[in-house]
């Protein structure tokens, strides 16, 4: 962590008013002695389970009202695999848009689709984009690539050890393979890559897994798999760690935009300069300075991809309907792409190499979240790949909308039209207390 010279220097003088030097000094010293009442933890939900864990909360009872609804209360044993300590619920709003038309390798037609946020302006923006894609014949999205990865460390005395250790993985794939697969119905070893530094070896598992996002199933998978290398190989690692930070897991990385992690989709669309001009109300060719201009000033700042928000639309779409939403760390690492064609429209593609998503498993299942994959026909097995593409065209959408905005020169007035914060509005009735 850095600090700037005016910055810091403020905030210190901001303290310094507050406190004396000894009295700042002394609210950083550790403090020794018994804490508060520990929260009774565990995955078991049950009433005296609940009862207790808000009993240990100090003036709670006004957030119990909140977060303990009579709906929360009803539906809580379904939460027992997705969450410990449970004492409740939060509701995050949800829109939805649509119809967005989609002509993919998966995704084939119209889609409703919910975004859940808090976030004035998201919904609103991300129904512009696509409105405009469906109003000439959808865009195209193509799965390109699928795989979820893992990526154990092994440690070794010498080089000439490692060496030989990462020769002798990669022989072993049949066998690692069926270790494997004893491990889950769906998980399935695709490829085995390694990487020497030193005396260390980085080998980066990459498993198919069926319509789940798959992140925990690869987890079970990896660790028989290292389990049966501490056995059976000629060379014995000093140690290991089950994951050592290669395979981009939750966090932007160059490895999440070259390699993939989950499905991989790019999408595209051609829009008439007339229709970027009625729903848009700018230009393709303003469209494609706001591109360039931005795509220099993402190399400059040290942005990883080439994209305006990526992240607004995926979170939304992964909060509504149960993925990883801290998957959208490396979900977020992509290209988007305007240009103006020979004819003068405005050609618009992503490109989306890391979209770890599911249909089964994690928190597709729960209340809200499987109301929101059934609203866009995607529930259940054999939708993952359709529900990626839907992702990368709300992404598309997204990159238009915004785009637009800025070239129109609207972004600031929307945010300001549509601010809930500065609307009067009238309280709901809440639940009665439990």
């Amino acid at each position: 962590m850095t600090g700037e010279y005016r910055r810091a220097f403020g905030s210190l003088q901001s303290l310094l008013i507050q406190y004396s030097p000894a009295e700042l000094l002394a609210r950083l010293r550790r403090r020794h002695g018994a804490g508060a009442h520990k929260v009774p933890s565990g995955s078991e939900i049950t009433d005296a389970a609940v009862d207790a864990r808000w009993e240990a909360l100090p003036m709670a009872h006004a957030a119990r009202r909140e977060l303990l609804d009579i709906y929360s209360h009803a539906q809580s044993q379904r939460y027992s695999a997705n969450v410990e300590n449970f004492i409740g619920t939060v509701k995050v709003p949800v829109g939805v848009i649509g119809p967005l038309r989609i002509n993919g390798t998966y995704a084939q037609r119209d889609y409703f689709v919910p975004l859940a946020t808090t976030e004035a302006t998201l919904v609103a923006s991300y129904g512009r984009g696509t409105k405009l894609i469906t109003s000439v014949g959808g865009c195209s999205a193509l799965s390109v690539n699928e795989g979820m990865a893992r990526s154990p460390g092994f440690a070794f005395r010498a080089l000439h050890e490692a060496g030989e250790f990462a020769a002798w993985v990669l022989t072993a794939f049949p066998q690692l393979a069926a270790v494997g697969a004893t491990t889950s119905a769906y998980a399935r070893l695709q490829d085995v890559r390694v990487c020497i530094e030193g005396n260390h070896v980085y080998v980066i598992f990459t498993f198919h897994t069926g319509d789940a996002a798959g992140q925990n199933m690869v987890t079970i998978a990896t660790q028989a798999i290292c389990e049966h290398i501490k056995v059976h190989s000629p060379v014995k690692p000093a140690y290991y760690f089950l994951e050592a930070n290669y395979s981009g897991d939750k966090k932007a990385s160059v490895q999440s935009s070259i390699c993939g992690r989950g499905r991989s989709v790019t999408a595209d669309v051609v829009i008439p300069a007339t229709l970027v001009q009625q729903h848009l109300h700018t230009t393709p060719e303003l469209m494609a300075k706001f591109f360039t201009m931005g795509a220099i000033g993402g190399v400059m700042s040290g942005a990883m991809g080439i994209q305006s928000h990526f992240a607004n639309g995926l979170a939304a779409i992964y909060l509504a309907c149960g993925q990883d939403v801290a998957s959208v760390a490396e979900s977020a690492v992509g290209i988007a792409r305007l240009e103006v064609t020979p004819d003068g429209a405005l050609y618009a593609s992503v490109t989306l190499p890391s979209l770890p998503v599911g249909t089964i498993g994690g928190g597709t299942g729960l209340p809200s979240q499987n109301a929101c994959l059934e609203i866009l026909g995607l529930a259940g097995p054999g939708n993952a790949n359709a529900f990626a593409e839907v992702c990368a065209a709300i992404a598309l959408a997204g990159e238009l909308s915004i785009a637009g905005a800025l070239a129109a020169g609207e972004f600031s007035a929307a945010h300001q039209r549509l601010a809930r914060n500065a609307r009067q509005t009238t309280p709901i009735s809440r639940a009665p207390p439990l």
